[in-house]
């Protein structure tokens, strides 16, 4: 291998769309729900618009600093242009690998969860042959790995439409009746880690150096992404509470398989559906944090060893299998729920000073090739910060 220090421009805007939607979904829906629920109860639904709420702003700060700044680096550019911090850059961009390999880890472990429900095999042994299978995909090159994320997307999608269906057909759960008073302490509670399936949108930046024209076509294909999955994701949540009860519910690790089968159906054909989904949502972090890991490199004489592409595949295979590896290790320790609370609680400190970073790059220039509002990056500081002090614990 010799440092080649450039990646392949392969992709457009329709895979860079399906990426970012696979990476959302597959982040946490499948797997999240029933946590939601046990907290917000049957208010679970306005937990993911909150959600929602907290990462509009951001991502339209991203999509403007995507097209000022389109390098693999991501967030550690944009901190580092705006803030003009070396250190701080270096801080954001470790957060964002280490936020990427912990959901990365959380997603197969759920996915995991749901092949027991197809095949008697030890969770642990599935989880490992996932990652490993997943890593290898992710070396072999860029356009491979989101061709197969855009195509296994589709196959989510057609999943979550199939949960809605069922979870409208299905006889009402009794927890409906009557309709409780909204608890707004869980139901902020419940945001912070819904926020958790919104993550992506972030990821999708650090993909611009393999774009064809990223300053043109990233901000348009963020925006499409976040708000397909925010549709699904009301949807979803709102036929999940209405068929199943919460108390099973909340304790499932396959809570959309029991949508489906509360319905009448069998659990196989939405499991593996599930699969599917955890796959695309492993394969896009690990695929993230590698890029993120390169673009640092060329920032920090300290990790450029990371900052070299294959010859060959032109990826950055070194950044993918220490991530990769990463993520198998804390897949095999922790539980999914408290992998996606660290996960929250860093990318809404990054997400914090990635708007602060806007903020001073406009109040500098107002240039830009796609533009927000001035107030679009000051919301998105603020409703970021607060979210993270909820999720810290400084409300209650």
């Amino acid at each position: 291998m010799r440092d080649e220090a450039h990646l392949k421009r392969r992709l457009g805007p329709w895979l860079m769309t399906g990426y970012g939607v696979g990476v959302m979904v597959g982040a946490g829906i499948y797997v999240l729900v029933g946590a939601v629920a046990a907290q917000a109860g049957i208010w679970a639904p306005l937990a993911f618009v909150l959600a929602g709420l907290i990462a509009a702003p951001s991502a339209l700060s991203y999509a403007e600093l995507s097209s000022r700044i389109p390098e693999a680096a991501g967030e550690a550019a944009y901190v580092e242009e705006g803030l003009r911090s070396h250190a701080l850059a270096l801080i954001v961009g470790l957060g964002i690998v280490v936020a990427g390999t912990v959901s990365a880890a959380a997603v197969l472990r759920g996915g995991a969860g749901y092949m027991t429900l197809l095949v008697p095999l030890p969770v642990e042994g599935v989880m490992i042959a996932f990652g490993l299978a997943l890593i290898g995909v992710a070396c072999l090159g860029v356009l491979e790995s989101v061709g197969l994320a855009a195509a296994l997307t589709l196959v989510e999608v057609v999943g979550l439409a199939l949960v809605i269906w069922a979870g409208l057909s299905a006889d009402p759960s009794p927890d409906l009746m009557p309709l409780p008073a909204p608890h707004w302490a869980g139901i902020a509670a419940a945001a912070s880690l819904a926020f958790f399936a919104f993550i992506g949108f972030e990821d999708m930046v650090n993909m611009s150096e393999e774009m064809r024209d990223p300053i043109r076509d990233m901000p348009r294909a963020i925006l499409a992404a976040l708000a397909i999955t925010a549709v699904l994701y009301l949807t979803v949540s709102y036929a999940a509470v209405r068929a199943v009860p919460l108390a099973d519910l909340a304790r499932s690790e396959q809570p959309l398989a029991l949508v489906w089968q509360s319905a009448g159906h069998a659990p196989g054909i939405l499991a593996a559906i599930a699969v599917a989904a955890a796959l695309n949502g492993v394969l896009a972090q690990v695929v993230m944090a590698a890029r993120v890991l390169f673009g640092l490199g060329r920032r920090s004489p300290a990790l450029s060893v990371f900052h070299q592409a294959h010859p060959r595949f032109g990826t950055p295979v070194l950044a993918t299998l220490l991530c990769g590896v990463a993520m198998i290790a804390l897949a095999l320790a922790a539980p999914v729920e408290q992998l996606a609370g660290i996960t929250s609680k860093v990318l809404l400190g990054v997400f914090l000073l990635v708007n602060l970073s806007l903020v001073a790059l406009k109040s500098r220039s107002d240039y830009a090739p796609f533009k927000v509002p001035m107030a679009v990056p000051v919301v998105g500081a603020l409703v970021a910060g607060a979210a993270l002090i909820a999720a810290l614990g400084g409300f209650s």
